[in-house]
């Protein structure tokens, strides 16, 4: 909740005229068909119904805003089942509209101050895009009755981040033993405690542990048994293909990386959308998910179930089949080409009736 109400006051509509006001300047600079814009940042769409121009909004995620069949976001809930679970959802998504709500009265005196009618509702901006782009699998996705008709499916985007470093293997290339990555956030979420005792369970396992701790922590910090290397960083497109498990926080990046490659998961979620992409590893059999607080020995016997228990990786490999396909498919270039053919389209359409209407005045 906390962290929810600081984006709200500090990038989504506190600062919302500034960010318009910045995108308008540019717009002046140089021109464009068409912005692309994040989920976050409603001063930007702003500035693109300001400027008559069409955007697309990107969700780097799952779909966001809470729709039928499937439950809100920020649980980590897994679909419901019956009328009592539905009542919940229902109960939960007011609830969620209520919190992202508050920041109407800032958005709003932002648009007034463009020119821009008020909004009913924060989410409603989304539906003046022309497109809203969902940068994950629809196969990954829980599966929703309805959704809004420019929201598309484009798959995801698995660019490596520029700070992730080359590897090479510290074992032989027909080391017997399997290889079971762990990375939790890049980011600071009190993750040392839980990455601590994920790596004192390989204490216990014939396994290899290749350990990385992101910006966030110092690999020196950690002690591992011989069995386990600890790194800052590794490209994942380079050793998910040699892993036989992925141990994370569950980001949806290193969650659809690893599906990428068909490899099962354990996902322990600490925030964010972490909990939401673990249910939905959990609920198409590709992993496990355990609390934060989980015992050593429960992330242990975690590890073990999903490296020797061949369903998951089963679960893991049907979503690496419709993730790849999304993949080489492009969508996310075709919609955005779609977008700007579109209005071109409308502009040539409008120029005669524009002509009549000046002749008609003279």
């Amino acid at each position: 909740m906390e962290a929810l109400a600081r984006s709200q006051d500090r990038v989504m509509f506190g600062p919302a005229l500034l960010y318009a006001r910045d995108v308008l300047e540019e717009l002046e600079r140089e021109s464009a068909d068409a912005l692309v814009i994040n989920r976050t940042l409603y001063g930007a769409m702003a500035a693109a119904e300001k400027a008559a121009l069409p955007f697309a909004v990107l969700m780097p995620g799952i779909y966001e805003v809470p729709h039928p069949g499937v439950p809100p976001i920020g649980l980590g809930l897994m679909p419901a089942r019956t009328p009592l679970g539905r009542l919940r959802d229902r109960t939960l998504g007011r609830v969620l509209g209520y919190l992202y709500g508050r920041g109407l009265p800032a958005f709003n005196a932002a648009r007034s101050q463009l020119g821009l009618e008020p909004l009913g509702h924060p989410w409603e901006q989304f539906d003046r895009a022309g497109r809203v782009l969902i940068l994950t699998s629809e196969a990954f996705d829980f599966p929703a009755r309805r959704l809004p008709p420019n929201v598309r499916y484009i798959g995801p985007q698995l660019d490596e981040p520029i700070w992730a470093e080359p590897w090479r293997s510290p074992w032989p290339e027909d080391h017997p033993d399997p290889l079971v990555v762990v990375g939790f956030s890049t980011t600071p979420q009190n993750q040392a405690p839980v990455l601590g005792k994920t790596i004192e369970a390989f204490g216990g396992l014939r396994m290899r542990g290749l350990v990385t701790t992101g910006p966030a922590l110092d690999p020196a910090s950690f002690e591992a048994p011989d069995n386990v290397v600890v790194l800052r960083s590794v490209a994942h497109a380079q050793v998910f293909p040699q892993a036989s498990a992925v141990v994370t926080h569950g980001g949806h990046g290193t969650v659809i990386r690893a599906l990428r490659q068909g490899i099962p998961l354990v996902c322990v979620p600490m925030g964010r959308d972490q909990g939401d992409d673990a249910a939905r590893v959990v609920a198409r059999g590709a992993g496990l998910r355990l609390s934060k607080g989980a015992s050593m020995a429960k992330i242990r016997e975690a590890i073990r179930r999903v490296v020797d228990d061949p369903s998951f990786r089963e679960g893991a490999y049907a979503l690496s089949l419709a993730i790849g396909a999304d993949i080489r498919e492009h969508r996310g270039v075709r919609e955005l080409e779609c977008l700007v053919t579109r209005s071109e389209v409308a502009r040539t359409n409008a120029r005669p009736s524009e002509k009549s209407a000046s002749q008609r005045n003279q």
